[in-house]
């Protein structure tokens, strides 16, 4: 059986910043940026170690904005 990696894709703009889905991520994959902000002033979350992701969706799920899109890859 083959390893699923995940990725995530985060709408910067419409993100609040309310770190609900930093708080659900197993792998610390993401984290509000540092000194960034958005088009309406908000610090929005960025993937961090994109690479240690595992597609679990916990962040998506949470995100009362749906802010966050989370696409899985099954590796053979």
């Amino acid at each position: 059986m083959g390893k699923v990696v995940g990725a995530i894709v985060v709408n910067e703009d419409r993100c609040k910043g309310c770190s609900l889905c930093v708080a659900a991520c197993p792998k610390d994959v993401i984290a509000l940026a540092d000194r960034k902000v958005n088009v309406s002033g908000y610090t929005y979350v960025e993937a961090i170690h994109p690479d240690d992701c595992i597609g679990c969706a916990a962040c998506g799920i949470v995100c009362p904005d749906g802010c966050i899109t989370v696409y899985r890859k099954k590796l053979d």
